[in-house]
């Protein structure tokens, strides 16, 4: 496995650090959710946190993943639908620039948009207006695009369509791909968890989930025995388990892997997105279960430190050094 495509949202972050949760409350959001919602709506909670400090990156699940696995030296690809407004053009032009292929769509509506409200102890609640992102329809997919690649990459977000999700993944699955996916938010699994174990049974080989995910997808309340009854539906099972680490399992192998201790903890945005990058990217080199869960902590560890999910070259320089000595057997949690 060495090329990997991604799906997901093509999202622009809009990312806000509060004050304090009082939005949260005034707007029923639950910390650390994900809600879809109309623009009406997005724009009213975006004049509601006015004057608090914000900033702009490319954003999307699967497509944080994929750029991060690009920048880790990994031949990727996307498939997304933007608006035909400066905004896509941004987001296409991007992707090419650190050398993501783009399989770029474009809709008359304009590009979605993800406001991520950043509490004051990192966590973040996402308020997410798809707009032409929700537009990608199962036709829009051409077989042919997989050629190339070994693995597709699934954002869980999308979900919510299930025709879309089910149909991609049986495209993939016929050209002979191997499919992962991250369960995206404990909300979305809850409305569509009977879809989703059909999906995972059916269709996928590797699934990510952190602890809140894999509770609501098991119904088990140890993350270790809800590894286990995920790993009965695919090859490659992670739970992530917060400061605790990860818990992985692929066939009679189970690994605990730690944490990379984050210089400061700033904001969680893409933690989860940019750890299955660095696990992908160690999977895809060949390397072992507990060295694909230590450059995903490293990866995850260093987008902590930051806003957002773009950070200067050199904390990439610091990741692929680590990486290079998680190779060599030198660094391991």
């Amino acid at each position: 496995m060495k090329r990997v495509i991604g799906i997901g949202n093509a999202l622009t972050d809009m990312l806000v650090n509060l004050a304090n949760d009082e939005v949260l409350e005034q707007y029923q959001l639950a910390k650390g959710s994900m809600s879809l919602v109309d623009s009406q709506l997005q724009t009213e909670i975006s004049k509601a946190v006015a004057g608090c400090p914000y900033s702009l990156s490319l954003g999307g699940s699967a497509g944080n993943t994929i750029r991060a696995m690009a920048r880790l030296g990994i031949e990727t690809g996307f498939i997304g639908k933007v608006g035909d407004d400066t905004t896509g053009d941004f987001y296409e032009q991007a992707l090419r620039n650190i050398g993501v292929k783009p399989y770029i769509l474009r809709s008359e509506h304009r590009s979605g948009k993800c406001v991520s409200l950043v509490s004051t102890d990192g966590e973040r609640t996402l308020v997410t207006h798809l707009g032409a992102a929700a537009e990608l329809h199962r036709n829009d997919i051409d077989p042919a695009v997989f050629d190339g690649y070994d693995c597709l990459y699934v954002e869980g977000y999308l979900v919510q369509d299930h025709d879309l999700i089910e149909s991609t993944m049986q495209k993939a699955k016929a050209r002979g791909l191997r499919i992962a996916i991250d369960l995206a938010s404990f909300n979305v699994v809850e409305e569509n968890r009977d879809f989703l174990h059909r999906l995972v049974h059916s269709y996928v080989d590797i699934l990510f989930a952190n602890e809140d995910e894999a509770r609501a997808f098991t119904g088990e309340q140890e993350p270790l025995n809800a590894l286990q009854e995920i790993s009965r539906m695919c090859e490659l099972a992670v739970v992530k388990i917060g400061v605790r680490g990860a818990l992985i399992k692929r066939g009679d192998e189970v690994v605990h892997v730690g944490i990379m201790a984050a210089a400061k903890r700033v904001d969680t945005t893409g933690a989860g997105d940019f750890y299955a990058a660095g696990f992908m990217a160690a999977l895809c080199n060949g390397l072992s279960l507990r060295q694909c869960g230590t450059i995903g902590a490293i990866a995850a560890g260093k987008v902590i430190e930051v806003v957002g999910t773009t950070f200067g070259e050199e904390a990439w320089q610091e990741i692929h050094t680590l990486a290079e000595r998680v190779k060599s057997d030198k660094y391991l949690f």
